[in-house]
């Protein structure tokens, strides 16, 4: 276990945050910004569960609840906040995204477009002719008839990356960071969260706990007799050697979802991929080579030149979905300072949920802007 400390200042309460993902180190700098002590507990390395195998793609395309838009909304503005402050970095990108569907009758890119211009979601419908003169790097012959939607407001980051400097500012400002900590049980006494023990035995006493375990959250709060509903699908990320593809933009195309990296390759995914992954007992995941040849293959389709990509490394695990497919944010119903954090869309939240439920446990006021998506709205 390793254990890293630096002295804190300013102390409001004391709070500890279980989960090294992208909702658990930004919601801990958060605390540590607004005075209070925090200690950031994970299993194993920062970023070592689904924010290190994620697309990571900004954005609020498509359809979804109004409440669920204005959230990812504000977390698109905390990280246009950043790119001012990294003007420079390679890890935070806002190149746009576009999307396009399947040419059958289930196509809805006539009506994804409409319904964004509608609510003011910058939009714009192109034919496949049309692409190559906004966002390089796409093969227009894979763009089916109906067209495609290019969102110029979108982007991307790589969550490794900003965890890492999270992370830093963390210690910097007195946080407690414990790692490679093995299973931590969050303890409850007298209706209230006072704290965690380690799998060592260890034991940290706090005002408060925050649970952001990603696919673990539901069956740890079933635990405590709180239902959490749980769409959670073993995802695969694929990563390829290095290119020089002129790519810029996030795709998200029938077939295969392609974002760029810092270092020049390409990160893949899709649904189908998905299903496809086998799992055998004991949380043990086998990807077949020819998934992994496939997925290759379609993404040389949708780019320029259909070049050949060669496979790097690949990723497999949960990818944490609600299965209302909404995040859950807040404190549990009658837990007191018992907060989780749960979410799919963990990279476009992840800076805005941290601030939000770091000023709700920090100040006990309740945000209207997680309202709809508190635990208790499951009964």
């Amino acid at each position: 276990m390793k254990v890293s400390i630096m002295n804190s200042s300013s102390l409001v309460s004391k709070v500890i945050v279980v989960g090294g993902g992208i909702f658990g180190v930004s919601s801990a700098v958060h605390l540590t910004r607004l005075g209070v002590q925090t200690i950031l507990v994970n299993d194993g390395p920062l970023a070592s569960g689904a924010s290190g195998r994620s697309l990571a793609w900004l954005n609020s395309s498509r359809k979804r609840s109004d409440e669920y838009h204005r959230l990812r909304m504000a977390g698109i503005d905390r990280y246009r906040t950043l790119a001012a402050k990294y003007p420079d970095v390679a890890w935070l990108r806002f190149d746009g995204g576009l999307t396009w569907d399947a040419d059958d009758d289930a196509n809805e890119i006539a009506a994804v477009f409409r319904y964004e211009r509608d609510i003011g979601y910058d939009a714009q419908l192109l034919s496949a002719d049309e692409i190559a003169a906004v966002t390089p790097g796409v093969d227009k012959r894979s763009v089916t008839p109906q067209g495609a939607v290019f969102n110029p407001g979108e982007g991307w980051v790589d969550l490794p990356s900003l965890i890492d400097i999270l992370s830093q500012e963390f210690l910097e400002r007195g946080g407690t960071l414990v790692t490679d900590a093995g299973l931590a049980m969050v303890m409850v006494e007298n209706g209230r969260a006072t704290g965690v023990t380690l799998a060592s035995g260890i034991t940290f006493e706090a005002d408060a706990v925050l649970l952001a375990t990603g696919a673990n959250v539901p069956g740890t709060a079933a635990e405590t007799g709180h239902f959490i509903p749980d769409g959670t699908p073993i995802a695969l990320l694929v990563r390829t050697k290095p290119t020089q593809l002129p790519l810029r933009a996030v795709l998200n195309t029938p077939r295969v979802a392609i974002r760029p990296t810092p270092t020049g390759a390409l990160v893949l995914d899709s649904a189908w991929s998905e299903e496809e992954v086998i799992v055998r007992p004991g949380g043990i995941y086998k990807v077949k080579d020819s998934t992994v040849a496939r997925l290759l293959e379609e993404a040389s389709k949708v780019l320029d030149g259909n070049p050949k990509l060669e496979l790097d490394t690949y990723f497999v695990g949960p990818k944490p979905i609600p299965g209302d497919g909404e995040p859950v944010f807040g404190q549990l119903n009658d837990i007191a300072r018992y907060y989780i954090a749960f979410s799919h869309s963990g990279a476009t939240l992840g800076l805005i949920a941290g601030e939000l439920l770091a000023g709700e446990i920090a100040s006990g006021q309740l945000n209207p802007l997680l309202e709809t998506f508190r635990p208790g709205r499951f009964g």
